[in-house]
Formats: structure tokens, sequence, C-alpha cells
């Protein structure tokens, strides 16, 4: 598993005074991109990356600002043409999960605009 520490700023949070729920899937992404980086598929490198078709996210509890959390990223499933993964935003100090989201991703290729199937050199990175 892939961990991701995660600051939350003061303008993440909104007048209800949590964590808004869309700055919630900007540290999802985050996340994401850490994994990938780690596993050698940083974002803008290369003409070959994965894009996000499918988000299903459930909210399990409040983030408020002076929270310590981190992102876990793990890969669920990897498929010909997908991958989908596991993430869960968590609070550091006590452990509980707060938010629950499986994103499906799909290969991509930059240079013809079209999905492709996740090359064998990718696929072992992501197994790592």
């Amino acid at each position: 598993m892939h961990t991701t520490p995660i600051q939350i700023r003061f303008n993440d949070v909104d007048q209800m005074g949590h964590v808004n729920n869309a700055v919630i899937m900007e540290y999802l992404d985050l996340g994401k991109d850490a994994f990938f980086s780690s596993h050698g598929l940083p974002p803008t490198k290369g003409d070959f990356t994965v894009m996000v078709v499918h988000y299903e996210v459930d909210f399990k509890r409040q983030i408020h600002y002076h929270d310590t959390i981190h992102v876990e990223n793990e890969l669920e499933k990897l498929g010909n043409k997908s991958l989908t993964m596991m993430q869960r935003v968590v609070d550091s100090e006590s452990g509980e999960v707060c938010v629950v989201c499986r994103t499906v991703m799909a290969g991509y290729r930059r240079s013809t605009s079209q999905s492709e199937v996740i090359p064998d050199e990718v696929r072992q990175w992501l197994q790592r």
C-alpha cells in the first residue's frame, strides 16, 4: 500500500466548517499522482497514461481543518485496458477512515487520443 500525507489548507474548509467534498477529490488526485509516480508512471511523462473513467465515493465522516490525514492508495485490479484503484482518506491520529473511493482508470495513448491496452512494462511497474 502506498501512503500520501495531505496538508489541509485553510481555503479547503467551507462554510459548514469541514473540508469541502470537491477538495477531497483533489486529495485523492494527489494520492493517485504520488502512487503512479512512485511506480514509474508520472502522469505527465511519456505517451502512455491512464485516465479516470469512473468514480465511486463514500464520505464516511467529516474532515476538519486541524485534522491530520493521509491518503492510502492501492491497486485493486489490473485488467487488460483498465485498472481499479482503492483509496481511503484516513485520520492519521485515530486511524478512522473518512472517505473511501474506488476509481476505474483506462489506458490511454496521448499521440492517438485513443484507449489502449496497458503495456507490459507499465503492468510490471504497477505490480511492484
